[in-house]
């Protein structure tokens, strides 16, 4: 028989962290990690202080478990989509779409990132779980890069940790000065046709620069 917690709800240890990660998210990407508030999300995830910190540790512990779940979900759709199954363009276009369809999707993403930024990275320095998982992408796109250079589809050998660094920067830059760059140039990133014609523009970059 389930035990009920303090607010007298059933406990679901899993659910309750999930439910917590996911406010904590909105919380630290809002308001980042001095501004954010234990009290508020553990009012929005009807639990208590206590129990965050039972789980988590600390407000810093919460904040990196935040980082890891958010580094996780990309990662993992990524490994979701089978790119040694397809020929080396394919997979790397399919990925940048991905990666473009993520960080748009996800600007809390995009905003947790920025502010771990300005934290010179303390944080994800103490985590080895956002080390290993960001190997796979680079073990991906280092698959692919070989394998259309075998292929002769790819003329450049490129640094594997370049190439994604050059999808990472155009997608990431999009969100995350979407307003500043929006309002200086008065344009509408999140224009439906906007987005499509972006999307097209770095995959082309990518394969127009591997193919020279």
């Amino acid at each position: 028989m389930a035990e009920r917690g303090e607010n007298g709800r059933k406990n679901d240890p899993q659910q309750t962290k999930e439910d917590i990660l996911l406010v904590a998210t909105e919380e630290f990407s809002t308001h980042g990690l001095a501004g954010a508030r234990v009290d508020a999300i553990a009012e929005k995830t009807r639990t208590s202080k206590r129990m965050i910190y039972y789980y988590f540790g600390s407000k810093e512990g919460l904040y990196l478990a935040v980082l890891e779940q958010s580094y996780r979900k990309i990662r993992s759709l990524e490994s979701d989509l089978h790119l040694s199954d397809l020929e080396p363009e394919e997979a790397l276009r399919t990925l940048i779409a991905t990666t473009f369809d993520h960080d748009e999707a996800n600007p809390d993403f995009v905003r947790l990132v920025s502010i771990e930024n300005i934290h010179h990275a303390a944080h994800m320095l103490r985590s080895e779980a956002i080390r290993d998982l960001n190997v796979s992408v680079i073990e991906t796109i280092a698959g692919i890069l070989q394998r259309g250079f075998d292929q002769g589809v790819f003329r450049r050998r490129a640094d594997p940790i370049d190439i994604h660094m050059m999808i990472s920067a155009f997608c990431f830059f999009r969100v995350s000065n979407r307003y500043t760059f929006g309002t200086i140039f008065r344009r509408n990133l999140s224009d439906g046709e906007a987005i499509e014609r972006h999307r097209g523009m770095i995959a082309d970059a990518v394969v127009s620069y591997l193919k020279s």
